[in-house]
């Protein structure tokens, strides 16, 4: 044993890089200092200098979504931590473990209103599953290793720690080559109710595998395929289970949903009897109302987290259990009981549906319907590519048409739904990818409000050479106001007045060392793809492909999954 005096922030670098980090993002200050001196004088953590507070956690969380880790983000003391208060909500709502480390006045200051001396922690503790303020420089080492556990454990989620710079200051006795991550506790099912769960769905006519974000979250993938496939049973997913299963999959029948859905995933749902719901959580936007949700079908919830068991409806069984764990738990109860399925009437009904319910992409209108972007992409880029996208129409349009073939291959903020999180989270995909030996191309699909919201981070890609291609659909949404007036007080207003786009998004690219290209004409979203690729490979930079899309375009959605409103004939009909 080699126990030595170093700087506590020493420490807290050497439990960071067996954490399994080599890459944090985030912007020193004066209050955070002592940790940067750290992880320079140790070293094996690369760093990016973010341009915002709220970028970094956004960058975090696209590492930590492709890597399956825990993604670390930096920032010194007051606005830097309200800053991250977004990303921390983002990962909270969609389960992704990051860990948020800012700066603090002096321990002694902080009841004197010191400057940039506020209370993160409590601001923190809501979307946070632990906000700790680090009191004594000796608990630093510990506090880290449980932040990690507790990030990794269960339902993953995001944690902050505040670090007064006085306790950052000092020293204490540590030894890394005696320390190690805690263990992590996996949830096992209870066996008698995973043989429950098998009963109900041998006994079900039309039964249904719905599998959500918690499938991905666990590596659970394969055990799923393999689920779908002994039962002969079709499968469905929410939207941040998309890249469970390979969309081609024979027994895929879609997603179900008021906005992201397909109209055969909704029917076949409809015509369902029995859903088991895997790592799912039942959100609105999945569910819509209720009573036509629930109908008359039997419900088996599987979560890790027991509290989300009946938080929306009850099920009729509740499983508490880790996603492949209970997966494969459920495939060796049917194997032990000798289970042997073909398929039949329901299977061959679910496939009919896929091949008639669709909805027309094929449009050569100008201006550019949006479903038409959503065929290219599909066919230019191949199924190893990482896409990130995050809120508003394109959100809705990509869960319709967009196909997702692997797991954490498509990222997107689901519950939360920052805009502007895709340009800072492709990079945090693309560094993770990097850091993995991966070469994968990244693409970011925007709109053009959310695209003013990050901008800056571009900044950042260019500067550290993360090359990745940014799809916008701009639907001129900032074009729509551009002779808006908006009252000011009783007695003034405002009047702001944009260009024929509302900015050019071009120019933009170009004054962060980017590049990119307007497309108003389907038939050259192609060419324009293909040349956004290459450049992004040459200039390793980002690339953008700005795709003026129609003005006023309506999306198929509606208060209930039977009332989903379509404004398009079905193919052929």
């Amino acid at each position: 044993m080699a126990l030595r005096k170093m700087p506590a922030m020493e420490a807290v670098v050497h439990v960071l890089r067996s954490e399994g980090v080599d890459i944090a993002y985030g912007c020193p200050g004066a209050a955070i200092l002592p940790l940067y001196k750290a992880m320079e004088q140790v070293g094996g953590i690369e760093h990016l200098t973010v341009r915002h507070e709220e970028g970094a956690t956004h960058m975090a969380d696209g590492w930590a979504r492709t890597t399956g880790k825990v993604g670390v983000a930096i920032g010194t003391s007051g606005p830097a931590g309200t800053n991250m208060i977004t990303g921390l909500y983002t990962t909270i709502a969609d389960s992704v473990p990051i860990i948020c480390i800012t700066g603090q006045a002096a321990s002694t200051k902080l009841h004197q209103e010191a400057f940039q001396a506020v209370d993160i922690v409590e601001i923190a503790k809501p979307v946070t599953k632990w906000a700790v303020q680090i009191k004594e420089a000796a608990q630093a080492p510990w506090i880290f290793r449980e932040a990690f556990r507790i990030a990794r454990s269960g339902r993953p989620g995001p944690v902050l720690i505040d670090i007064p710079v006085d306790i950052a200051q000092r020293e204490i006795w540590y030894d890394p080559e005696i320390d190690a991550p805690l263990t992590v506790e996996t949830v096992r099912p209870h066996q008698p109710r995973v043989e429950a769960a098998l009963d109900l769905l041998l006994a079900a006519e039309k039964p249904l595998i719905l599998a959500g974000g918690g499938v991905i979250i666990a590596e659970a993938a394969e055990e799923l395929r393999e689920l779908v496939e002994l039962l002969r049973i079709p499968v469905q997913v929410t939207l941040m289970g998309k890249g469970a299963i390979d969309e081609d999959h024979e027994l895929y029948s879609g997603m179900t949903g008021v906005q992201t859905s397909q109209r055969y995933g909704n029917q076949s749902f409809l015509e369902s009897d029995t859903v088991l719901a895997v790592g799912a959580r039942f959100g609105d936007r999945h569910t819509g109302t209720l009573d036509t949700y629930r109908g008359g079908r039997k419900f088996i919830h599987v979560d890790i987290e027991a509290t989300q068991i009946g938080k929306v409806f009850e099920p009729d069984l509740g499983v508490v259990s880790d996603a492949k764990l209970f997966l494969r738990a459920l495939i060796d109860a049917a194997r032990a009981r000798g289970v042997s399925r073909a398929d039949g009437a329901w299977v061959a009904r679910v496939q009919e549906l896929r091949r008639t319910l669709t909805r027309r992409e094929d449009f050569d209108d100008v201006p550019i319907k949006a479903p038409r972007a959503y065929k290219e992409i599909n066919e230019v880029f191949d199924e190893d590519t990482y896409f990130v996208t995050a809120i508003g129409l394109y959100q809705i349009w990509g869960g319709q048409h967009q196909k997702a073939y692997k797991p954490r291959h498509y990222q997107i903020c689901g519950q939360a739904g920052p805009l502007g999180w895709e340009i800072p989270a492709a990079i945090g995909v693309k560094k993770a990818l990097e850091g993995q030996g991966k070469d994968n191309e990244v693409v970011g699909i925007v709109g053009d409000y959310g695209f003013q919201y990050m901008v800056e981070e571009l900044a950042v890609a260019a500067q550290y050479n993360v090359p990745y291609v940014i799809i916008m659909l701009n639907n001129e949404y900032l074009g729509l106001i551009r002779q808006a007036s908006i009252p000011f007080d009783m007695n003034y207003q405002v009047d702001i007045h944009y260009d024929e786009y509302g900015s050019d998004n071009v120019k933009i690219m170009e004054a962060y060392g980017c590049s990119g290209t307007r497309v108003h004409d389907p038939k050259d979203i192609r060419s324009s793809l293909e040349w956004a690729r290459k450049e992004a490979q040459t200039t390793r930079r980002p690339v953008l492909v700005e795709i003026m899309i129609e003005r006023e375009a309506n999306t198929p959605h509606g208060p209930s999954i039977d009332a989903v409103r379509e404004f398009e004939p079905l193919p052929g009909a």
